[in-house]
């Protein structure tokens, strides 16, 4: 047997120490109370193993290379992740060592990182028109889910109202928090239909299928197809007649130019923290937050760590986690939810980069992408064959139809792909009921010649 330079235990004499520490014949040993018929027969069919560092290192250059990168292409790619755009201070600060290597540890390893998420909890408190922010969870989808067992245990009800046109792996997240009917603790997830004309959630649809078993009802606004939901008021106020909590889901880069949550009602406010300083990324958590009021009952229903200030002595302040009992850092399984990520960081990028901005900067921003996104769709919609849904009132992100020129969006996005565009993402078989339609996304990274050059493409892709 050889020994592997990247794994110090594989030596046959330390295998033999091992096992004989533990009392096992041989390794096989180990696996007896697996049946037979669940193993595997034979070898693995792999290549010869990288033995130096500088093959593994050329192997996984060779690896990356291969990737065609948001960089290197014009993307228009969004519905959960957002091409925006992360200012160098933003990497300079959340790297330095004092947050990058402590992020998360030991009370003694805090040089600095606790006041940073106090600030993230703090900023965008302010931002979401909300006093109590928890740090962030895993995703949007893992937010809202939390959300929706908070309600539950608020209310002490099991029936939640979402959009039947959420992003489906938002909703796949929170049906995974929600459980399965045969499980205790069981909330029923029910969808609310939509407008045909506006894309806003259908009202009478919501008002039929409140009840006094609804725990909550959630929306986004904006919503997963990018429109803002005009009746947000409406919908809290339903919500509210019925007993049930409002939770909100917002894209928190829309909040300099729109009212936040908490002035049309919200009780619960959700969303990505991604936009905010975050790179995109495959793999790993992109990051969501929970914010509420400032009360009591809120308070002691969340499941994440929460950061407090106090006075230590005269003229000085302290920062240190508050609540951390009923988490699962303290409870364990006992504990309101499990909550364990890696988002941690994120917190600090997004503290640097809500500071870098402030309210101006988020003014300039929204009304920067409003502005192209918008003269995406209006030059979208003048090539023939093509159709903007819902024209109006949408942020950042759009539906462009494709069913008048014949085209599918597979076909379209090919084309495209030969250009060094990355399309929009495909609709057509999660809401079948929009044809053959994608989703655009436009952002303040996205000048008016990269959108006249998608136009342009479009159109010699259609013709």
């Amino acid at each position: 047997m050889k020994a592997h330079p990247y794994m110090p235990n594989s030596t046959e004499e330390q295998h033999r120490e091992l096992l004989d520490a533990i009392g096992a014949p041989d390794v096989e040993s180990l696996f007896v109370q697996i049946p037979p018929e669940h193993r595997l027969q034979g070898e693995l069919d792999l290549p010869p193993a990288l033995t130096s560092e500088p093959a593994l290192r050329r192997h996984l250059l060779d690896l990356l290379g291969r990737n065609e990168t948001c960089e290197r292409n014009l993307s228009f790619l969004g519905g959960g992740i957002w091409q925006h755009h992360v200012p160098a201070i933003v990497d300079e600060i959340a790297r330095r060592s004092e947050f990058l290597t402590p992020v998360w540890g030991t009370p003694s390893s805090d040089h600095g990182r606790n006041q940073a998420w106090f600030e993230f909890a703090s900023q965008l408190g302010e931002l979401v028109g909300m006093e109590f922010v928890g740090l962030p969870v895993y995703s949007w989808g893992c937010a809202e889910g939390h959300a929706i067992r908070m309600a539950a245990r608020l209310t002490e009800r099991s029936h939640v109202l979402v959009p039947r046109r959420i992003g489906q792996e938002r909703l796949a997240v929170i049906r995974t928090y929600c459980g399965a009917a045969e499980l205790p603790g069981h909330i029923e997830v029910e969808l609310v239909e939509h407008d045909a004309v506006t894309g806003g959630l259908d009202l009478d649809d919501l008002r039929a299928k409140l009840s006094s078993r609804t725990a909550a009802v959630l929306f986004e606004n904006p919503g997963y197809l990018g429109m803002f939901e005009t009746t947000a008021a409406e919908i809290a106020a339903l919500a509210r007649a019925a007993g049930a909590e409002t939770i909100v889901g917002v894209d928190p880069i829309s909040l300099g130019i729109v009212a936040p949550p908490s002035e049309y009602g919200a009780d619960i406010v959700v969303g990505s923290v991604q936009p905010l300083g975050v790179h995109m990324s495959c793999g790993g958590g992109a990051g969501g937050f929970i914010a509420t009021r400032d009360e009591e009952r809120y308070a002691h229903e969340y499941p994440t760590l929460n950061l407090s200030i106090a006075e230590t002595v005269a003229g000085e302040h302290g920062f240190g986690i508050a609540l951390f009992h009923q988490t699962s850092y303290g409870l364990r399984e006992e504990g309101n939810d499990w909550t364990g990520n890696s988002v941690y960081l994120h917190a600090v990028a997004n503290a640097a980069y809500m500071a870098l901005l402030g309210p101006e900067g988020f003014a300039e921003v929204g009304r920067l992408i409003v502005g192209r996104s918008h003269y995406a769709a209006r030059r979208l919609a003048e090539l023939d064959g093509v159709r903007v849904l819902f024209p109006d009132g949408f942020f950042k992100e759009l539906v462009v139809c494709f069913d008048d020129a014949g085209a599918t969006v597979a076909d379209v996005n090919a084309g495209l792909r030969e250009q060094g565009i990355f399309g929009g993402s495909d609709l057509s078989r999660d809401f079948p009921e929009l044809g053959q339609s994608a989703l655009y996304c436009v952002t303040e990274v996205h000048t008016r010649e990269d959108i006249d050059r998608l136009v342009g493409v479009v159109s010699d892709v259609l013709a």
